[in-house]
């Protein structure tokens, strides 16, 4: 699960690559098979290679900017590796950084840097030799490093600025909402064309900062919702008369280089609404 989540982003599909790879192990000659999770991996990475082709051509269509399907459950998408930073991520911009590779690409780091295949189980994964799986992990390692915080906080003052955040949303403190920006924040928002979004991404604290003013004007801002970790990220679930809206920020120097809303409804549907509507977030 956790490989064809980071391989697909999508929660949906990864859980139909595990089906996919149960039937193909339920049928495999067991005598045949010396490592049982390389042969899982292998056969999970094959299944989502092949979905990818369909993604990509999905991808080109997609309306404004394309963000993951959150995980409030990160058990749920776990790397088999006992421990390690690299094996508990899937913070969003670890997800972008994969997005932006090649298929093979992210396919050999995942396999290799994550999972923890050696070069010879990657090659026969992918169908590529050893020395070409090499030079595919390291490209790829490559642009996932340049990607990640450089300074990353801890949860308790991940949360703490985001409450803050919040709570000059409920103010409607711009000046507020200011403080709390970096300089070269950006705002993510993916509607998918089913809800209200930018179109690409905002960049800058002051054009985010108008961005949120604007919202805050017209009411479309929600007050209400529950705090939750979103892809590992202190983050929120608040519901609105035209549905949910997941939020994560990231933190860096203490103030907020990065926003992800998703508010597109396909990707929402696992995630539960907020129990209370008028509990304040």
């Amino acid at each position: 699960m956790g490989l064809a989540y980071r391989m697909l982003g999508s929660v949906a599909e990864a859980e139909d690559v595990v089906q996919d790879a149960f039937l193909r192990w339920h049928e495999a000659d067991r005598g045949a098979v010396r490592d049982p999770a390389a042969f899982l991996h292998r056969t999970a990475a094959r299944l989502c290679l092949d979905r990818l082709k369909s993604a990509r051509v999905r991808r080109e269509s997609y309306i404004g900017p394309w963000l993951p399907e959150p995980v409030l459950d990160p058990s749920a998408v776990a790397a088999d590796a006992a421990a390690g930073e690299r094996a508990a991520d899937i913070s969003f911009a670890l997800m972008l950084a994969l997005e932006r590779l090649s298929p093979l690409e992210r396919a050999a780091f995942l396999l290799h840097d994550v999972f923890d295949l050696d070069f010879a189980e990657v090659a026969a994964a992918i169908g590529r030799s050893e020395a070409a799986s090499r030079q595919l992990a390291a490209r790829a390692r490559a642009h996932v490093r340049a990607a990640r915080p450089r300074f990353p906080v801890s949860a308790e003052q991940g949360e703490a600025v985001l409450g803050a955040f919040l709570r000059a949303v409920q103010g409607g403190d711009v000046a507020a909402l200011g403080r709390l920006l970096a300089e070269d924040a950006v705002l993510h928002s993916d509607g998918g064309g089913r809800r209200a979004a930018a179109l690409n991404p905002i960049v800058g604290r002051d054009h985010i900062m108008r961005f949120l003013a604007g919202l805050l004007r017209k009411g479309r801002l929600p007050t209400a919702g529950r705090h939750v970790r979103v892809n590992g990220l202190p983050g929120v679930v608040a519901g609105g008369t035209d549905g949910l809206d997941v939020l994560a920020v990231e933190v860096e120097g203490g103030r907020i280089r990065a926003l992800y809303v998703v508010r597109n409804p396909d990707k929402l549907r696992h995630v539960e609404a907020p129990p209370d509507q008028s509990a304040a977030m």
